[in-house]
C-alpha cells in the first residue's frame, strides 16, 4: 500500500511540475518601416538568428510600411518591394498605417502578401478589395496568442492620407472596435493591440482596457524605453525607419503572465546580412534613374523647415505665383547633408505623388486655409514662401497658438483684402477651407516642379532659412 502511495505522490508531483513549467514567447516587432528596404538584410540575419534559438518566433509590424523610398514606392506594383521582403523574412502579421493608403496599388498589396493585414476598424466595398481581418489567433506551442488590430482616424474620421485614396474604404473608432473583442482575452493566454494610434491614444486604450496584456505601437514614431506599463498593460514602440526594433518576451506559468520584457534593438549596427535578403535588395535597388543629381546643397539641411522652404520656392519659381504652402507631413525628410542632391532625395522629401493647385485667394482667405488646414496644432502649420507668418503661442498649451499675423517677406505689413496668386498641393486643398470652386488643379506633379527648380539653382543654401516665427507674450 505504501509503495503504491509513493507512486502516485511521484506522479502527482511530476504533474504539478509540468503544469506549472515556465514558457516563454517571443515576439520581434516594427513600426513605421516607411519603405526602409536597405536594413532588411541585417533584419533577415537576426530573424535567422532567434528562429535558431525559437522557431515559435512572432514578427509583426504596427503599419506604414511603405511611403519614404522611391525604391519601392515607384516600383512598377508601387509597394511591392517591402511586401516581397516581408514574405521572405516570414512576418506573421501586419496592421494597417495611414500611409498603406498612399497609392492605388493596396488591394493588389494584399493579394501578394503572405501574412494577414490585421485592422478592426477599416471596412470596405468588394470594389476597393481591402481584404483585412479584425483579430487572428497564432498557436505558439500550444499557447494561444490573439491579435486585434487598429490605424488611427484624424479629424475627418479617415486616416492621414489623401481623401481620393479612400473611396470605397470607410472607419470607424478605434476604441469602439476593441471594445468588441475582450471575449478573446478570455480565450487566450496573450492578449495583443497591433495599433497604429500613436503613443498618447495607446496609453488611453491601455488605461480603457486593462485586458489587453501588450500594445504594439506605432504612427507618432516614439522611442520609448522598454518599461512603459500602464494600468498594467505594456507598450512598445520605436523610432520610424527602423530606428530601433523590438524584441519582447512574455513569461508564463500555469497560463498566468509572470512577466514582460521589451528590448529595443539597434538593428542597422547588427553585424551579419542574409546574403540571399541582401541580393533582393540589390535587385530592386538597380534603377539608375534615382541616382541623377540635380544640384549640389553648399551646407545642409538641418530641418524639416528648411527642407519644406526650398520646396516652397520651387513651387513659387516654377508656376509663377506670389505665395507657395507646403503641409509640413508632405515633407519626409528630416535633414540632409551637404552635397548632391538626386532625384531620390526628392522623391524620399515628396513621396505622395501630389499635384500641384493654383488658387487666386485674398490675404484673409489665405490665412483661413492655414488656420484650418493646420486645426490650431503647431507642428501642422504649413512652410510657406513669398510671406512669413508670426504665430503667437498659446501660454496654457504651447503646442497650439492663438493668433496668426501674416507678414511681407521683408515683415511689413500683409495685405489682407488683396488678391494672390497661392500654389500648394492638392492634400493640402483637400484637407482645408477654401472658397469653393477656386483651385485649379496644374498637370503636374509637386516632385517635378523640385526637380526643375533644383536643375535651374544648380546651388542651394537654406542653413537657417525660417519664415514661422514663435512669440511667446
Amino acid at each position: 500500500m505504501r509503495k503504491k502511495f509513493a507512486i502516485l505522490w511521484l506522479v502527482l508531483t511530476l504533474a504539478l511540475t509540468i503544469s506549472a513549467e515556465k514558457r516563454e514567447i517571443h515576439i520581434l516587432s516594427v513600426n513605421d518601416m516607411h519603405a526602409q528596404i536597405g536594413v532588411f538584410p541585417q533584419l533577415a540575419a537576426l530573424i535567422d538568428s532567434l528562429r535558431t534559438a525559437d522557431p515559435s518566433l512572432l514578427i509583426f509590424s504596427a503599419g506604414d510600411n511603405r511611403t519614404g523610398n522611391p525604391l519601392n514606392d515607384k516600383y512598377e506594383i508601387p509597394g511591392y518591394p517591402m511586401v516581397a521582403l516581408m514574405n521572405q523574412v516570414g512576418f506573421n502579421g501586419s496592421t494597417l498605417g495611414n500611409h498603406e493608403f498612399d497609392t492605388h496599388s493596396l488591394k493588389r498589396l494584399i493579394g501578394l502578401s503572405n501574412f494577414r493585414y490585421i485592422c478592426a476598424n477599416v471596412y470596405s466595398t468588394d470594389s476597393a478589395g481591402i481584404r483585412t481581418v479584425p483579430y487572428q489567433v497564432f498557436d505558439v506551442e500550444g499557447l494561444k496568442v490573439g491579435v486585434i488590430g487598429v490605424i488611427q482616424l484624424g479629424a475627418h474620421g479617415t486616416p492621414s492620407t489623401h481623401p481620393d485614396n479612400l473611396k470605397g474604404i470607410w472607419f470607424t473608432p478605434a476604441m469602439t472596435e476593441i471594445s468588441k473583442y475582450e471575449w478573446l482575452s478570455k480565450q487566450c493566454d496573450v492578449t495583443i493591440l497591433l495599433s497604429h494610434l500613436g503613443y498618447p491614444d495607446d496609453v488611453e486604450m491601455a488605461k480603457i482596457f486593462p485586458w489587453l496584456d501588450l500594445i504594439i505601437g506605432g504612427h507618432t514614431h516614439t522611442q520609448l524605453k522598454g518599461d512603459e506599463v500602464v494600468n498594467g498593460v505594456l507598450i512598445t514602440q520605436n523610432k520610424n525607419k527602423f530606428g530601433r526594433i523590438t524584441y519582447t518576451t512574455i513569461t508564463l506559468e500555469d497560463g498566468k503572465i509572470l512577466d514582460r520584457k521589451a528590448e529595443y534593438i539597434d538593428i542597422k549596427k547588427y553585424p551579419k546580412k542574409n546574403e540571399l535578403v541582401e541580393a533582393m535588395v540589390d535587385h530592386f535597388g538597380d534603377d539608375p534613374k534615382f541616382k541623377r543629381v540635380l544640384a549640389t546643397a553648399e551646407t545642409p539641411f538641418e530641418a524639416r523647415e528648411e527642407l519644406g522652404c526650398l520646396m516652397c520656392d520651387a513651387f513659387m519659381s516654377e508656376t509663377g505665383s506670389e505665395i507657395a504652402i507646403e503641409n509640413p507631413g508632405g515633407v519626409r525628410l528630416d535633414s540632409h547633408p551637404a552635397g548632391d542632391i538626386t532625384v531620390r532625395d526628392v522623391l524620399e522629401m515628396d513621396p505622395f505623388d501630389n499635384h500641384a493647385v493654383i488658387l487666386e485667394l485674398t490675404g484673409d482667405e489665405i490665412l483661413r486655409m492655414l488656420v484650418t488646414y493646420c486645426n490650431n496644432v503647431l507642428l501642422s502649420f504649413p512652410y510657406v514662401a513669398g510671406m512669413r507668418c508670426e504665430l503667437e503661442l498659446d501660454k496654457v498649451n504651447p503646442s497650439k497658438f492663438k493668433s496668426v499675423h501674416l507678414l511681407t517677406p521683408d515683415g511689413k505689413k500683409f495685405d489682407m483684402k488683396r488678391k494672390y496668386r497661392v500654389v500648394t498641393n492638392n492634400y493640402v486643398t483637400a484637407t482645408s477651407k477654401i472658397p469653393e470652386g477656386s483651385a485649379q488643379t496644374l498637370n503636374v506633379q509637386t516632385t517635378d516642379l523640385i526637380m526643375q527648380y533644383l536643375e535651374k539653382q544648380k546651388w542651394v543654401d537654406y542653413q537657417g532659412v525660417r519664415r514661422l516665427e514663435y512669440i511667446n507674450k
